[in-house]
């Protein structure tokens, strides 16, 4: 989500409190999340660009991290509860420093050979049973194997409705087995963009297949 450049406001139209923002923006209004995005994501860039070590910056900016950010906040906002001024501002940051610990972890993973073996010829059954297993989704039907085709399926339709930059890394990276250098390449993102999509996007299709279908089971 691109957050438009923040102009101060003129003294004839003092600038809404947070609250009445908040208010807005958790019933629906996306101008008012756009305004709470433009007036606190400065700070949060800030805090962010601090906690990034010299080891990362080649591979992972602070407009990485709050691209990803807004995405979330944007889907969360109508379950923020504030509890106190600045509670906004408060959120929004953990929420950066989730999606950059998330980024700096994969990253890291990425140095060291994986165990698990990727897909190289494009996604098959087996990449989604694969993906399933990977993300420690429980499956409801006796076996697995017996339900590949119901499993494509259901990872198909949940994709489908998913943010598309979190589909396109599921099947680029996960389901076709593309290399990291691939998908950054392809999707015109930082290796660290990538690696926190994909957690995001982990995240929320576990949340999906667990709350909508008949064949997942939510495991937290």
């Amino acid at each position: 989500m691109s957050i438009p450049p923040t102009t101060p406001p003129s003294s004839a139209a003092p600038a809404a409190p947070d609250a009445a923002l908040l208010a807005k923006a958790t019933g629906g209004d996306q101008m008012a999340m756009i305004e709470l995005l433009r007036r606190h994501g400065p700070t949060v860039r800030s805090r962010i660009a601090t906690k990034i070590s010299p080891i990362w910056q080649s591979m992972i900016e602070p407009d990485d991290v709050l691209q990803v950010t807004y995405v979330e906040a944007v889907m969360d906002i109508g379950r923020f509860q504030p509890r106190h001024e600045g509670s906004f501002l408060a959120w929004l940051t953990l929420l950066a420093e989730n999606n950059l610990r998330d980024a700096i972890k994969e990253l890291d993973r990425a140095k060291r050979p994986s165990p698990r073996k990727r897909v190289e010829s494009g996604p098959s059954d087996e990449s989604y049973v694969a993906l399933v297993e990977l993300m420690g989704v429980t499956l409801t039907t006796p076996s697995i194997q017996a339900a590949k085709g119901e499993i494509k399926t259901a990872l198909d339709a949940a994709l489908d409705r998913m943010p598309p930059d979190y589909a396109r890394v599921i099947r680029l990276y996960d389901l076709a087995g593309r290399s990291i250098e691939d998908v950054a390449t392809d999707m015109g993102k930082s290796h660290g963009a990538v690696f926190m999509l994909r957690a995001r996007a982990h995240d929320r299709l576990k949340q999906t297949l667990g709350n909508e279908s008949q064949f997942f089971s939510r495991t937290s």
